[in-house]
């Protein structure tokens, strides 16, 4: 393909023989065509392969206003990062993220590749197009819109010669480039395979934009493979009203072999021969699992329907209809939503912790097994959480996730709730009775939180609906046949109850398949990376960090409520925190502040070098530590001083040491904070 670059036109049949030398394909050996019209574009701009490195970057406003632009695509790519970083953590590499225009956005770096780093300018706000720092992957993967591998002297630049890189562009549903990945590493140790990992990522993080850009629209999942049917690879059509398609991922294209404007104008019928209508009760009558169809061209492939909360309402007399319980969201003084309820993917729970991690790794071999999970853990550790993620990691994501705490309803309504009833079945019934959380769950599944305290006569009606697979309401005498998987919690030591008689023990074995256990918050070691990731949820739309000093209070606190009152206490600083991008002690509850303020003390006298929450503006993902804070103010330093000395004579205690300096405690921790 010929490419035109400003009135220039680059192509192998028009290049010079001795071009060709400049290049070659670092993995087959012969000449790259791509690298050499690079390096002649490189040329054309009068840029100079011994031109010294160039390191400026964005101005800190600047960068601000580019993060904020590009918070969207930082807050989907988070996760994938973490995954990749894993993959290719043992190989000296640093992983990075760019904006459309190749300006740095994140990166991840080992420690053993951070002087490379920093003699290249691999740094968050400096750009790396093409036109800046000459041929390397991030940049040409822009000019070309394409997937690039650039080894060592196969860099413009002798600076950046030291490198080998992989770098994969993402791109929105209408093809528009809006970000780079990339993996940069020593081009002495860089591994083979990964550019399929960095091109497989790229593909996940689209996908998690497609999804997110089209969360209100139904979408068609499909692939001529069906355990390819919800991997990276799978084709997803975002699909509105009266089967008309709003979006396509680029998979979807490829797979289907046909351009997103035709896809558009022929429409579904044109590409199943069904209409919308015929072809959504196929759908539904799958219900969870993938439906074989054959394409208007006689290709086969495999589809799943994905509802969403705007195209599903709770319809009892309709069971193929799931019922979807969808997060709310507040506004914050600025404006920005703040969703009231953070969802998680499996991979999303595991943020370092080992505790957490083999709980995701114990409970992902049993998962569409056919297997009852049983989820021990103080409350308030996340059991809901991990249910939700275990449904999301199934072949039930796309039906009814039903949740009900069975310690929270009254003992007499806990078997309407569970079961329902027919019309009359008691004084004060709907007059159309009840569907009853079992048969809302038909096809998905059904979290029974706290099932310790499940009254003991319901335990025997439980246990026969999980052997028989039958519900029969109250009232009623017609058995209603259900499919659900049981996911059940509790915080009480069942075997305990069995002995007190409080718990049946052929229902414990029943619903103990596999048992895992969640850790008490304040036994994780993965805290930092659990506040990113609850902000990241919180407030979509706004880079929002906790203050290092105050994570450092943080990381000391016992936390009785574990995540439930982490979730709380950041929900409210993010509110307060509306014309910032710090979260400080300003912002925090009075009563939690009272609980924390020796520890925030004591973390501003003697803070240890711990790594700060990774979401701030030094824009990395995990690894480098934030320079301390350092005054040149002699005045500002007495003062710092001073207050530090009256905390360490008061014992810690802030209240007292603000009536001996005569200000507030708000004054006393604003001081403190400088200092970090």
């Amino acid at each position: 393909m010929t490419r035109t670059f400003e009135n220039a036109t680059f192509g192998r049949p028009s290049m010079p023989a001795a071009y060709w030398d400049l290049g070659l394909d670092a993995r087959s050996g012969v000449p790259n065509p791509l690298i050499t019209e690079s390096h002649a574009r490189c040329e054309y701009l009068g840029l100079k392969p011994t031109d010294p490195c160039d390191f400026s970057a964005q101005i800190l406003a600047d960068f601000r206003v580019t993060l904020e632009r590009n918070a969207r695509l930082i807050a989907q790519a988070t996760s994938v990062v973490e995954m990749l970083g894993k993959c290719v953590g043992n190989f000296g590499s640093m992983i990075v993220l760019t904006d459309g225009a190749g300006t740095i956005l994140r990166t991840r770096c080992q420690s053993t590749f951070i002087e490379h780093a920093e003699k290249v300018a691999l740094r968050p706000g400096v750009s790396w197009a093409e036109s800046s720092k000459g041929t390397n992957a991030v940049g040409t993967a822009l000019i070309l819109e394409t997937d690039m591998f650039v080894h060592g002297d196969e860099h413009y630049a002798h600076s950046n010669r030291i490198l080998t890189c992989a770098a994969s562009p993402i791109m929105d549903h209408a093809g528009n480039v809006i970000g780079v990945l990339d993996v940069s590493g020593d081009r002495r140790s860089f591994h083979p395979h990964t550019m399929m990992l960095v091109e497989m990522c790229a593909r996940t993080i689209e996908n998690h934009w497609f999804r997110d850009k089209f969360r209100h629209s139904m979408q068609l999942q499909f692939h001529t493979q069906v355990e390819a049917i919800g991997t990276a690879e799978e084709g997803i059509i975002a699909v509105g009203e009266e089967g008309k398609v709003l979006g396509t991922n680029r998979a979807a294209l490829k797979l289907l072999e046909i351009s997103a404007s035709a896809l558009r104008i022929q429409g579904l019928r044109m590409l199943f021969g069904l209409g919308f209508g015929e072809l959504m009760d196929r759908l539904r009558l799958a219900s969870f699992s993938p439906l074989k169809m054959r394409l208007s061209g006689n290709k086969e492939i495999y589809v799943r329907v994905c509802w969403s909360e705007a195209t599903i309402t709770a319809n009892p007399s309709n069971l193929a209809t799931p019922i979807v319980y969808a997060p709310t969201t507040i506004t914050t003084p600025n404006g920005s939503a703040l969703s009231k309820k953070a969802s998680y993917q499996l991979d999303e729970l595991d943020l370092g912790d080992e505790q957490v991690r083999s709980v995701t790794q114990k409970v992902r071999h049993v998962i569409d097994k056919d297997i009852s999970i049983l989820i021990l853990g103080e409350t308030g550790t996340g059991k809901e959480l991990l249910a939700n993620a275990i449904h999301q990691y199934s072949l039930r994501r796309d039906r009814p996730f039903v949740a009900i705490n069975c310690a929270s309803i009254p003992e007499q309504l806990v078997e309407s709730e569970l079961f329902g009833y027919e019309e009359g079945a008691f004084t004060g019934a709907k007059r159309k009775g009840s569907i009853g959380k079992l048969l809302q769950a038909n096809g998905g599944t059904l979290f029974l939180d706290e099932i310790g305290d499940m009254p003991l006569s319901l335990q025997a009606r439980l246990l026969r609906v999980i052997q028989e697979r039958k519900v029969v309401p109250l009232g009623g005498h017609r058995s209603m046949d259900v499919d659900i998987n049981l996911i059940c919690a509790t915080h009480c030591n069942l075997r305990e109850s069995i002995d007190q008689k409080r718990f049946r023990e052929d229902l414990y074995y029943r619903i103990n398949g596999l048992s895992v256990r969640l850790p008490r918050l304040r036994d994780r070691t993965d805290l930092a990376a659990l506040c990113q990731k609850i902000l990241r949820d919180l407030a979509p739309g706004r880079v929002l960090s906790v203050q290092p000093v105050l994570m450092e209070a943080f990381l000391r606190y016992a936390w009785p409520g574990n995540l439930r009152q982490l979730n709380n206490v950041l929900k409210t600083a993010a509110v307060m925190a509306c014309d910032t991008h710090e979260i400080t002690a300003h912002h925090l509850a009075d009563d939690f502040l009272d609980e924390l303020a020796p520890l925030i003390a004591d973390a501003s006298v003697q803070r240890t070098d711990r790594t700060p929450v990774t979401s701030d503006l030094n824009g990395n993902w995990g690894g480098a530590k934030a320079p301390a804070f350092a005054s040149t103010d002699n005045l500002e330093q007495l003062e710092l001083s001073t207050i530090q000395r009256v905390l360490e004579a008061c014992g810690g205690n802030v209240s007292s040491a603000s009536k001996q300096l005569k200000i507030s405690r708000n004054t006393i921790y604003r001081k403190l904070s400088k200092q970090d």
